[in-house]
């Protein structure tokens, strides 16, 4: 389902009727009330002495009957200033997302509900998602949202490894970035409930981030290319791992749970224009409530 396709039809429908409203409708229902107030006035006009708050009374029920939307405009005008404000959230500045699966596991549980800033790499046309503003791009390390390349209407959330035109190897577990290994450090095992299983746990330094990464206790998964690749010529897979070179405008992204992740390693590249934003913090997690703050 695109939301924010039904979101602008909606706001879209709400504004028309505004509008008419504004314009015409309303015009129309305060004519019709003057109109009316004014023959109840001269109807009344020897009664007032006698019952004054009455005739209050009936005269305010009277305007208001007559100057109230109709039922039509009630669930359409109404509802414009709301869904004007909450489309220029959502589309411009912050956009909430649940993460369904372990992949980005310890960073990310399943269940986070997280924010995602919309803003920061740039101002995207809503629906269209074309970049009109150019703010800044992703730096590795930044933990993204974006469109899934081989069926956009599926968001996916990973880390960023690779920039435009980086060599990245991931052999033997250990990834390397332009010939260079990335500096981890080890950490004290990490025990998933969900899975009731231990896994090595390390913190790895991209750029300027650490964060931390799980890889499982055994054989892990090898790296090969799925049916789908974004550019399957810019991979080498062999029985050690895969080694790829990012195209221009494209980003290398893996999740954080390295052997139980969907991603760069399999399908390919995440171009720029279906990058949504990047994710910073988690506001509620109802199977743990604790889980509130910024993360990396």
């Amino acid at each position: 389902m695109n939301f924010a396709l039904i979101l602008f039809v909606l706001l879209v429908i709400s504004f028309v009727m505004w509008l008419l409203d504004v314009l015409w409708l309303g015009r129309q229902r305060r004519a019709a009330a003057d109109a009316a107030l004014a023959d109840f006035d001269a109807r009344n006009a020897a009664k007032v002495g006698v019952n004054a708050q009455v005739l209050a009374a009936e005269r305010t029920a009277l305007a208001t009957k007559l100057t109230q939307r109709p039922w039509y405009l009630e669930y359409t005008a109404s509802f414009f200033p709301v869904i004007l404000i909450v489309f220029v959230l959502r589309s411009f500045l912050f956009e909430p997302f649940r993460i369904p699966s372990g992949s980005m596991i310890p960073t990310l549980q399943i269940g986070d509900l997280i924010l995602v800033n919309k803003y920061q790499y740039g101002i995207r046309l809503p629906v269209i998602h074309r970049k009109i503003v150019d703010l800044g791009s992703p730096q590795r390390g930044d933990v993204i949202v974006f469109r899934f390349p081989h069926n956009p209407s599926q968001d996916y959330i990973k880390r960023v490894v690779g920039l435009p035109g980086d060599r990245v190897e991931y052999t033997e577990r250990r990834l390397s970035i332009n010939g260079q290994p990335v500096p981890v450090r080890s950490l004290p095992r990490y025990f998933e409930e969900d899975r009731v299983q231990y896994y090595s746990q390390f913190e790895e330094a991209l750029g300027n981030l650490e964060h931390r990464i799980i890889v499982s206790e055994g054989p892990g998964v090898p790296a090969m290319r799925a049916f789908a690749h974004t550019h399957p010529q810019s991979c080498r897979y062999d029985a050690s791992g895969v080694s790829c070179t990012v195209p221009p405008g494209h980003y290398f992204v893996m999740g954080d749970n390295r052997d139980n992740s969907e991603d760069s390693r399999f399908w390919g590249f995440v171009p720029d224009e279906n990058i949504v934003g990047r994710a910073f913090f988690i506001w509620m997690n109802f199977g743990n409530i604790g889980r509130i703050g910024s993360f990396h």
